[in-house]
């Protein structure tokens, strides 16, 4: 069983007075805390910190945390180059690099990154899975890669990852196509679904299209991507409503109400996280991200202490 933490690389999560140089240190802390995995996210419409640059900054600072994407939107950057700085990160963090994947939400939080990138949002699904097709190519020492969006000949040497086949590579999502796509041809699986039988059931699909493929189950990591706010005993729990509200607001531009319809949103006393968070495990999740909805850095060092003390009970 995995925990890990997204930091909170954007600005949206930072007081005007904090430091930006504090999230290494955060980090360092959530490792020693106990979770076993620091996520970054990926966008270009909020401002925050790039996700490959945090990460190239935290493989030296930390020593035995998966470092991850949560999710990365690989459609942002040149495959060939980005499948160098992946390999980099990978080598610099020991081997430490797993990469969610995603091809953009559908409408503001999409559309917009498609037409920055100079990409069409046609087909973007399959350009996805290609790109990881090229990715993998070129650690494997494939001089040429001829698909449907990419034709490159005379391929230079890549740097290798450390493991041959490179970093393990999930995919985002819960549609039907996402599920089927996951099991084929993804190394895991990194969901947000409000109601664990969801996940249930989406998890049940990924090891039909796995078994199709010839594939074993147990080569899909099933991950949870997962918003975690945890009220202190002595708290008003109008006032914790409010501040996650706020959190939805600053983060998606969206009330709670509406964000828990659509993400993985838990919420209460300790006690209360705890019990549902072990529903999701219950229901297959066997890696959690945690995001922890604080809006200033020393908000966000508070709920990451909360949080750890729930590791042991999810872990048993």
């Amino acid at each position: 069983m995995d925990i890990g933490v997204l930091l909170p690389t954007g600005t949206a999560q930072w007081d005007p007075a904090d430091d930006p140089r504090e999230l290494i240190a955060l980090a360092r802390t959530a490792e020693h805390l106990g979770f076993t995995s620091l996520f970054v996210n990926d966008s270009l419409i909020t401002p925050r910190i790039e996700a490959l640059t945090m990460l190239a900054a935290l493989a030296p600072a930390t020593e035995t945390a998966t470092l991850g994407t949560a999710a990365l939107l690989p459609f942002l950057r040149r495959p060939v180059q980005a499948a160098q700085s992946l390999a980099s990160i990978d080598l610099l963090s020991g081997g430490r690099l797993t990469l969610a994947l995603g091809a953009g939400y559908p409408g503001r939080f999409g559309r917009p990154l498609y037409d920055l990138s100079e990409v069409p949002w046609a087909r973007r699904f399959a350009r996805l899975d290609e790109t990881v097709a090229l990715w993998r190519a070129l650690w494997n020492g494939a001089d040429s890669f001829h698909g449907e969006f990419h034709h490159v000949t005379d391929l230079p040497p890549a740097l290798r990852p450390s493991r041959p086949t490179g970093p393990p590579i999930w995919l985002g999502g819960a549609t039907p196509t996402a599920l089927t796509r996951t099991g084929r041809l993804y190394d895991g699986w990194l969901p947000y679904p409000p109601d664990p039988a969801d996940y249930t059931t989406g998890l049940h699909d990924i090891h039909q299209a796995a078994a199709a493929a010839g594939r074993p189950p147990e080569a899909i990591t099933p991950a949870l991507f997962v918003t975690v706010r945890i009220d202190g005993a002595d708290e008003d729990p109008a006032h914790a409503h409010r501040t996650l509200d706020d959190y939805a607001r600053a983060a998606y531009g969206m009330p709670l109400p509406e964000l828990e319809k659509i993400q993985a949103v838990v919420a209460g006393t300790a006690e209360q996280v705890g019990e549902r968070l072990s529903r999701y495990v219950t229901a297959g999740a066997r890696h959690l991200v945690t995001r922890l909805a604080a809006l200033d850095l020393r908000g966000w060092r508070e709920q990451l202490e909360r949080t750890a003390a729930l590791l042991p009970g999810l872990r048993a």
